[in-house]
């Protein structure tokens, strides 16, 4: 279950001495957009798990210990990493139905994180500490749809356990196994295991989401009259 502290944040004393260093050139004539931009190669060739400060050293070529002029440790980076791997979500333009510009706004993430290895499992923790924006575009919408309250809380939840939570299972296609050991339920369901793919598991996930929802929010307009 998503914890109440990753949706409202929590208050984080490590990066005290982070907002008073300033951008730009750094030691070894670094900036800091290189070296997001060279932990988000990292991230993108090799996945997440495969970023330290060492690997992110040899990616931008310079000793082991220039990074940490800049950011004190990983933690620091991720937050930066996450930043700039978001960069770019907007709100889908006004008009269409609720349920089809959620569906765009989810998409939108989905991409990043899809581009970026990992980088859900970060967000799963660190949401509102740096992405706000992109709680506040979540629950715009769900607030215009007539949820109340207390139900964009539990939606935004839901959407949020499932958008970032996801990106820990596997996108591989699983090998076929030897159906003649299997329980027959579950033989006749992995005989598709050949036609459905990662992208198709994603897509029935979102309908399902949105389904749900809409159906709650008609459960609480009946309550309500």
């Amino acid at each position: 279950m998503t914890d109440k502290s990753v949706i409202l944040g929590r208050p984080s004393g490590r990066n005290a001495g982070a907002a008073s260093r300033t951008s730009g050139p750094t030691h070894g004539n670094l900036s800091e957009q290189e070296i997001v931009e060279a932990a988000l190669r990292v991230i993108h060739q090799d996945g997440l798990d495969k970023l330290s400060m060492r690997r992110l050293s040899r990616e931008l070529g310079v000793s082991a210990m220039a990074p940490y002029y800049y950011v004190s440790d990983k933690e620091e980076l991720l937050d930066l990493v996450a930043t700039a791997a978001l960069d770019g979500v907007t709100a889908p333009a006004p008009g269409p139905e609720w349920t089809e510009r959620l569906r765009t706004l989810i998409d939108q993430i989905d991409q990043r994180l899809s581009t970026y290895p990992g980088l859900g499992e970060v967000l799963l923790d660190q949401m509102l500490r740096r992405q706000r924006h992109l709680v506040a575009l979540v629950m715009d919408i769900l607030f215009e749809a007539g949820f109340d309250d207390r139900n964009v809380f539990c939606a935004y939840s839901t959407i949020h356990t499932y958008l970032y939570g996801r990106s820990s299972v596997s996108t591989q296609d699983p090998a076929v196994p030897d159906r003649a050991t299997l329980p027959d339920v579950v033989a006749r369901a992995t005989v598709h295991l050949d036609e459905v793919h990662g992208r198709d598991i994603y897509r029935f996930g979102v309908d399902t989401l949105i389904a749900g929802l809409r159906a709650q929010l008609e459960r609480q307009k009946q309550a309500s009259t």
